[in-house]
């Protein structure tokens, strides 16, 4: 059978035909399971953090800075990405998930070199999502001070 020269519909078929289900309930559970263990070590974190007698507000800064150098760590060492292959959506908790994405880019480009390739990278993912979540917070600040004034 020649790909080349199918129609999009008979492609789909084909493509429909040799690929197996997703088995939907296992790998539902099991994000759930990897997701709250990640939680879990994040509570866990809060509360040694907590114990070692920093203030709430602290402690919570410090476990997110924790996930993401522990996350960030794995990911340039490449355990992060072999363990989210098992793991699967269950690695995608906001905090691990983002250090993920903001890691991942720079590594690939890593061989052209620290300037060229792993700083030019590192905001491929974090940059956008930076530039709108500050340009939107200043938005939003600029509503709430002129609905104030009124």
């Amino acid at each position: 059978m020649d790909l080349n020269k199918l129609t999009n519909e008979a492609y789909n078929a084909y493509v429909q035909g040799k690929a197996r289900p997703s088995p939907l309930g296992k790998n539902l559970a099991w994000a759930f399971c990897v997701g709250g263990g990640i939680c879990l070590l994040g509570q866990a974190l809060l509360d040694g953090y907590g114990a070692l007698g920093l203030d709430p507000g602290h402690a919570r800064m410090a476990v997110s800075v924790t996930l993401i150098f522990v996350t960030a760590l794995l990911t340039g060492v490449g355990v992060f990405d072999r363990f989210a292959k098992h793991a699967g959506a269950g690695t995608l908790v906001p905090i691990t998930g983002f250090a993920n994405a903001v890691v991942a880019p720079a590594m690939e480009f890593k061989q052209e070199g620290m300037i060229a390739g792993t700083a030019a990278k590192l905001f491929t993912v974090a940059g956008p999502v930076l530039v709108y979540g500050i340009s939107a917070s200043v938005v939003y600040g600029l509503i709430l001070w002129l609905a104030g004034q009124f």
